[in-house]
Protein backbone atom coordinates (compact mmCIF):
# COMPACT_ATOMS: atom_id res chain seq x y z
CA UNK A 1 0.00 0.00 0.00
CA UNK A 2 0.87 3.12 -0.86
CA UNK A 3 1.89 6.10 2.44
CA UNK A 4 0.07 8.73 0.49
CA UNK A 5 -3.74 9.31 -0.11
CA UNK A 6 -4.62 12.72 -2.05
CA UNK A 7 -7.85 14.74 -0.87
CA UNK A 8 -9.92 13.72 -3.24
CA UNK A 9 -9.40 9.70 -2.27
CA UNK A 10 -10.16 10.93 0.67
CA UNK A 11 -13.09 12.53 0.21
CA UNK A 12 -14.67 9.43 -2.05
CA UNK A 13 -13.31 6.91 1.04
CA UNK A 14 -15.29 9.15 3.75
CA UNK A 15 -18.23 9.81 0.75
CA UNK A 16 -22.28 9.64 2.35
CA UNK A 17 -22.43 6.32 0.47
CA UNK A 18 -19.68 4.72 2.12
CA UNK A 19 -20.62 2.94 5.53
CA UNK A 20 -19.42 4.14 8.30
CA UNK A 21 -17.66 0.99 9.32
CA UNK A 22 -15.89 1.37 6.14
CA UNK A 23 -14.44 4.63 6.43
CA UNK A 24 -10.90 5.18 7.50
CA UNK A 25 -10.06 6.27 10.92
CA UNK A 26 -8.87 9.92 11.05
CA UNK A 27 -6.41 10.93 12.94
CA UNK A 28 -5.70 15.10 13.90
CA UNK A 29 -1.83 15.21 14.52
CA UNK A 30 -1.12 18.86 14.25
CA UNK A 31 2.30 19.62 16.16
CA UNK A 32 5.24 22.44 15.54
CA UNK A 33 8.17 21.88 16.70
CA UNK A 34 8.58 24.23 19.89
CA UNK A 35 4.97 24.43 20.14
CA UNK A 36 2.09 25.11 20.45
CA UNK A 37 0.37 22.03 20.85
CA UNK A 38 -2.17 21.12 17.95
CA UNK A 39 -5.32 21.39 20.41
CA UNK A 40 -6.34 24.45 20.18
CA UNK A 41 -6.63 24.20 16.54
CA UNK A 42 -7.88 21.03 16.48
CA UNK A 43 -11.04 22.53 18.34
CA UNK A 44 -10.99 25.41 15.65
CA UNK A 45 -11.90 23.44 13.21
CA UNK A 46 -10.65 19.68 11.60
CA UNK A 47 -11.90 16.75 9.55
CA UNK A 48 -15.03 15.51 10.32
CA UNK A 49 -14.53 12.15 12.42
CA UNK A 50 -10.95 12.85 12.99
CA UNK A 51 -9.75 12.62 16.49
CA UNK A 52 -6.83 14.63 18.09
CA UNK A 53 -3.99 12.98 19.15
CA UNK A 54 -0.70 14.50 20.66
CA UNK A 55 2.73 14.16 19.37
CA UNK A 56 4.26 15.07 22.36
CA UNK A 57 2.38 12.17 24.68
CA UNK A 58 1.05 9.80 22.89
CA UNK A 59 3.28 9.17 19.71
CA UNK A 60 6.67 9.79 21.90
CA UNK A 61 7.98 8.81 25.26
CA UNK A 62 9.46 11.18 27.85
CA UNK A 63 12.66 12.86 26.72
CA UNK A 64 15.79 11.73 28.61
CA UNK A 65 19.12 9.90 27.23
CA UNK A 66 16.94 8.66 24.18
CA UNK A 67 16.29 11.68 22.51
CA UNK A 68 13.68 14.40 22.58
CA UNK A 69 10.67 12.41 21.64
CA UNK A 70 11.59 8.50 21.77
CA UNK A 71 9.57 6.04 20.88
CA UNK A 72 6.76 5.94 23.29
CA UNK A 73 5.83 2.26 25.46
CA UNK A 74 3.52 0.10 23.32
CA UNK A 75 0.61 0.50 25.61
CA UNK A 76 0.54 3.84 26.38
CA UNK A 77 0.45 3.89 22.11
CA UNK A 78 -2.03 0.82 21.74
CA UNK A 79 -4.26 2.97 24.42
CA UNK A 80 -4.21 6.25 22.57
CA UNK A 81 -4.98 4.75 19.17
CA UNK A 82 -7.57 2.15 20.85
CA UNK A 83 -9.28 5.73 22.14
CA UNK A 84 -9.15 6.71 18.49
CA UNK A 85 -10.93 3.83 17.37
CA UNK A 86 -8.10 2.59 15.76
CA UNK A 87 -8.32 -1.24 14.52
CA UNK A 88 -6.84 -4.37 13.27
CA UNK A 89 -9.41 -4.22 10.14
CA UNK A 90 -9.91 -0.46 9.87
CA UNK A 91 -7.68 1.75 7.46
CA UNK A 92 -6.13 5.10 9.37
CA UNK A 93 -5.50 8.29 7.59
CA UNK A 94 -3.73 10.58 9.20
CA UNK A 95 -2.95 14.71 8.40
CA UNK A 96 -1.23 17.52 10.16
CA UNK A 97 -1.52 21.21 9.25
CA UNK A 98 0.96 20.40 6.05
CA UNK A 99 4.41 20.18 7.13
CA UNK A 100 3.80 16.22 6.94
CA UNK A 101 6.44 15.67 9.81
CA UNK A 102 3.65 14.83 12.41
CA UNK A 103 1.93 12.72 10.31
CA UNK A 104 4.41 10.49 9.36
CA UNK A 105 5.63 10.05 12.87
CA UNK A 106 1.80 8.78 13.16
CA UNK A 107 2.22 6.63 10.25
CA UNK A 108 5.34 5.49 10.94
CA UNK A 109 4.19 4.50 14.55
CA UNK A 110 1.62 2.69 13.54
CA UNK A 111 3.62 0.23 10.83
CA UNK A 112 6.12 -0.28 13.22
CA UNK A 113 3.17 -1.23 15.85
CA UNK A 114 2.37 -3.36 12.69
CA UNK A 115 -0.48 -1.90 11.14
CA UNK A 116 -0.06 -1.51 7.32
CA UNK A 117 -3.39 -0.34 6.18
CA UNK A 118 -2.20 3.91 7.32
CA UNK A 119 -1.83 6.84 4.81
CA UNK A 120 -0.79 9.91 5.29
CA UNK A 121 -2.77 12.34 3.28
CA UNK A 122 -0.63 14.59 1.23
CA UNK A 123 -0.50 18.02 1.13
CA UNK A 124 -2.16 17.94 4.91
CA UNK A 125 -5.40 20.06 6.09
CA UNK A 126 -3.90 22.83 2.96
CA UNK A 127 -5.32 19.93 0.65
CA UNK A 128 -8.74 19.45 1.91
CA UNK A 129 -11.03 21.12 0.04
CA UNK A 130 -14.29 19.93 2.14
CA UNK A 131 -15.95 21.15 5.10
CA UNK A 132 -14.33 21.15 8.73
CA UNK A 133 -16.01 20.56 11.67
CA UNK A 134 -15.53 21.77 15.42
CA UNK A 135 -17.87 18.45 16.51
CA UNK A 136 -15.44 16.42 18.57
CA UNK A 137 -16.26 12.80 18.27
CA UNK A 138 -16.50 10.06 20.34
CA UNK A 139 -15.39 6.54 18.43
CA UNK A 140 -16.03 2.83 20.48
CA UNK A 141 -12.78 1.79 21.57
CA UNK A 142 -11.03 -0.71 19.04
CA UNK A 143 -9.63 -3.91 19.42
CA UNK A 144 -6.10 -2.92 18.29
CA UNK A 145 -2.89 -3.79 20.55
CA UNK A 146 0.55 -3.24 18.95
CA UNK A 147 3.19 -5.15 17.74
CA UNK A 148 5.98 -3.41 17.16
CA UNK A 149 9.53 -3.67 15.50
CA UNK A 150 7.31 -4.10 12.36
CA UNK A 151 9.99 -1.50 11.03
CA UNK A 152 13.89 -1.46 10.82
CA UNK A 153 15.26 1.07 13.42
CA UNK A 154 18.86 2.06 14.79
CA UNK A 155 20.30 2.66 18.07
CA UNK A 156 23.16 5.15 18.11
CA UNK A 157 25.99 2.57 17.67
CA UNK A 158 24.07 1.18 14.82
CA UNK A 159 23.39 4.51 13.13
CA UNK A 160 27.35 5.21 13.39
CA UNK A 161 27.95 1.83 12.22
CA UNK A 162 25.43 2.13 9.26
CA UNK A 163 27.22 5.81 8.22
CA UNK A 164 30.12 3.72 7.53
CA UNK A 165 29.19 1.09 5.85
CA UNK A 166 25.93 2.31 4.18
CA UNK A 167 24.19 5.72 3.54
CA UNK A 168 23.01 7.57 6.96
CA UNK A 169 20.95 10.37 5.81
CA UNK A 170 20.11 13.68 8.17
CA UNK A 171 16.91 14.70 7.54
CA UNK A 172 17.54 18.18 9.24
CA UNK A 173 18.34 21.68 7.60
CA UNK A 174 21.44 21.83 6.07
CA UNK A 175 22.52 24.61 8.46
CA UNK A 176 21.79 22.54 11.32
CA UNK A 177 23.88 19.33 9.57
CA UNK A 178 26.93 22.04 9.40
CA UNK A 179 26.87 23.00 12.59
CA UNK A 180 26.17 26.67 11.78
CA UNK A 181 23.39 26.71 14.12
CA UNK A 182 21.61 24.68 16.72
CA UNK A 183 18.47 26.18 18.15
CA UNK A 184 17.42 22.86 20.33
CA UNK A 185 20.30 20.60 21.20
CA UNK A 186 23.61 21.16 23.26
CA UNK A 187 25.63 20.92 20.14
CA UNK A 188 25.46 21.12 16.61
CA UNK A 189 26.74 19.43 13.56
CA UNK A 190 26.13 15.61 12.32
CA UNK A 191 27.10 11.82 12.91
CA UNK A 192 30.36 11.66 11.04
CA UNK A 193 29.78 9.94 8.08
CA UNK A 194 26.25 10.98 7.67
CA UNK A 195 25.07 12.88 4.48
CA UNK A 196 22.84 15.63 4.44
CA UNK A 197 19.16 15.08 3.01
CA UNK A 198 16.90 17.87 4.19
CA UNK A 199 13.30 16.41 4.41
CA UNK A 200 11.93 19.80 3.12
CA UNK A 201 13.33 18.68 0.23
CA UNK A 202 10.65 15.89 -0.27
CA UNK A 203 8.42 18.54 -0.73
CA UNK A 204 6.93 20.28 -3.54
CA UNK A 205 5.81 24.21 -2.98
CA UNK A 206 1.77 23.51 -2.19
CA UNK A 207 3.15 20.90 0.27
CA UNK A 208 2.61 17.71 -1.17
CA UNK A 209 5.07 15.06 -1.33
CA UNK A 210 7.13 14.98 -4.60
CA UNK A 211 6.46 12.33 -7.60
CA UNK A 212 8.34 9.06 -7.07
CA UNK A 213 10.49 9.80 -10.24
CA UNK A 214 11.38 12.67 -8.88
CA UNK A 215 12.53 11.19 -5.30
CA UNK A 216 14.11 8.35 -6.82
CA UNK A 217 16.53 10.73 -8.92
CA UNK A 218 17.16 12.76 -5.45
CA UNK A 219 17.98 10.19 -3.35
CA UNK A 220 20.25 8.33 -6.01
CA UNK A 221 22.47 11.48 -6.02
CA UNK A 222 22.53 11.09 -2.48
CA UNK A 223 24.13 7.89 -2.49
CA UNK A 224 20.47 5.57 -1.83
CA UNK A 225 21.72 3.08 -4.87
CA UNK A 226 19.87 -0.70 -5.65
CA UNK A 227 21.62 -2.45 -2.84
CA UNK A 228 22.71 0.14 -0.19
CA UNK A 229 21.39 0.12 3.35
CA UNK A 230 19.92 2.86 4.36
CA UNK A 231 18.82 4.61 7.44
CA UNK A 232 17.44 8.18 8.50
CA UNK A 233 17.97 10.43 11.67
CA UNK A 234 16.61 14.05 11.99
CA UNK A 235 16.73 15.83 15.32
CA UNK A 236 14.65 13.76 17.46
CA UNK A 237 13.16 10.93 15.04
CA UNK A 238 10.02 13.36 14.00
CA UNK A 239 10.94 14.83 10.17
CA UNK A 240 12.94 11.63 10.06
CA UNK A 241 9.90 9.59 9.73
CA UNK A 242 8.96 11.75 6.90
CA UNK A 243 11.96 10.69 4.76
CA UNK A 244 11.15 7.14 5.63
CA UNK A 245 8.01 7.45 4.09
CA UNK A 246 9.37 9.55 1.21
CA UNK A 247 11.75 6.78 0.65
CA UNK A 248 9.11 3.59 1.03
CA UNK A 249 7.28 5.39 -1.97
CA UNK A 250 10.07 4.56 -4.08
CA UNK A 251 10.94 1.34 -2.43
CA UNK A 252 13.81 1.63 -0.05
CA UNK A 253 12.70 0.35 2.99
CA UNK A 254 15.12 2.64 5.05
CA UNK A 255 15.44 2.64 9.01
CA UNK A 256 15.06 5.17 11.07
CA UNK A 257 17.22 6.44 14.60
CA UNK A 258 14.23 7.47 16.66
CA UNK A 259 16.88 9.15 19.28
CA UNK A 260 18.34 10.97 16.37
CA UNK A 261 20.72 14.29 16.93
CA UNK A 262 19.31 14.56 20.21
CA UNK A 263 19.75 10.85 21.39
CA UNK A 264 23.43 10.71 20.02
CA UNK A 265 24.56 14.44 21.76
CA UNK A 266 22.99 13.08 24.65
CA UNK A 267 26.13 11.37 25.45
CA UNK A 268 28.90 14.38 24.86
CA UNK A 269 31.53 11.57 24.40
CA UNK A 270 29.98 10.51 21.10
CA UNK A 271 31.62 12.39 17.69
CA UNK A 272 30.26 15.07 16.05
CA UNK A 273 31.41 16.52 13.00
CA UNK A 274 30.47 20.08 11.41
CA UNK A 275 30.53 21.50 8.20
CA UNK A 276 29.09 20.23 4.40
CA UNK A 277 30.83 17.24 4.03
CA UNK A 278 29.97 13.26 5.61
CA UNK A 279 33.63 13.00 7.47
Amino acid sequence: MTAMISASELAIALGPGVPPKERPVLLDVRWRLGGPPGLPEYAAGHLPGAVYVDLDSELAGPPGSDGRHPLPDADVFGMAMRRAGVGHDRDVVVYDAGQGWAAARAWWLLRWAGHERTRVLDGGLAAWAGELTEEVPDPAESDFVPRPGQLPTLDADGAAELARRGVLLDARAGERYRGEVEPIDPVGGHIPGAVSAPTAENLREDGRLRPADELAARYAELGVVPGAEVGVYCGSGVSAAQEVLALSEIGVAAALYPGSWSGWTADRSRPVATGPQPG
